[in-house]
């Protein structure tokens, strides 16, 4: 059953350009039965393999700006380690709250990528590399707190702020993932929170997934996936904010 929660993962991700973490971990948690906090450092180990594929997928176009991945991973590396603690502190119940939101901010962001266009609101060159940097910081406590990709954070930054054109961005956000995943994992290994018995099915299903799934969107309607993909992750997210049985 873990290859196919690896396989639908990877599979979605590849379709819509997105990490596997958003629907690994609801999957993981529903399916598979473990616990929010096991998920999500479970998802991380995937993630990191899925990161390693795109990464080359897309290196091997010429889509890739080692420049901004390498900026972006020297502070996401620190602050994923930082992520995966503050998330081993909550208790199940707001753990499960907030990655709620998050899957509902997703769906909105990935409404909203059509609109985004290459703006270089940021031209200096300092400044740049001061926005690649906070902008790490910022989705490596994200990936390490959630255990997703951080995609959702890093693209947009670098299409608004630096004018990177959005095909490098998604290649660019893979490769600066792969190292942040990997520290942020072995962080949640560290306290527990990985199910190591899942890795042998998860990670095969994960790789064959994405290929599938980056095959398949050349294929298929771009909006179309888009659309149907936001309105999983919203009733998802809005799934988790409001389980039903539960009084609030």
């Amino acid at each position: 059953m873990s290859f196919v929660v690896g396989l639908m993962g990877g599979a979605f991700g590849g379709l819509v350009g997105l990490g596997g973490g958003v629907v690994m971990v609801p999957l993981m948690v529903g399916v598979l039965g473990l616990s929010q906090h096991k998920a999500h450092g479970t998802s991380l180990v995937a993630v990191f393999f899925t990161g390693l594929m795109g990464s080359l997928a897309y290196g091997l176009q010429g889509s890739l700006n080692p420049k901004a991945a390498l900026l972006l991973a020297a502070t996401a590396i620190l602050t994923a380690r930082l992520g995966a603690r503050y998330a081993h502190r909550l208790p199940e119940r707001d753990l499960k709250r907030d990655f709620g939101l998050f899957l509902v901010a997703v769906s909105l962001l990935l409404l909203l990528r059509p609109y985004l266009v290459p703006a270089g609101l940021v031209p200096s060159p300092l400044l740049q590399d001061l926005a690649l940097l906070l902008a790490g910081a910022f989705t490596g406590f994200l990936s390490g707190m959630m255990g997703v990709g951080g995609g959702t954070v890093m693209v947009p930054a670098m299409v608004l702020l630096l004018g990177i054109d959005q095909h490098t961005a998604q290649g660019t956000s893979l490769l600066a993932m792969v190292p942040a995943s990997l520290v942020g994992a072995y962080a949640h290994l560290r306290l527990g929170n990985v199910d190591t018995g899942l890795a042998p099915g998860l990670v095969p299903g994960v790789l064959l997934g994405t290929f599938l799934g980056g095959e398949l969107a050349h294929l298929l309607p771009e909006n179309a996936l888009r659309l149907v993909f936001a309105g999983v992750l919203l009733w998802t997210g809005w799934r988790y904010l409001y389980p039903q049985g539960v009084k609030r």
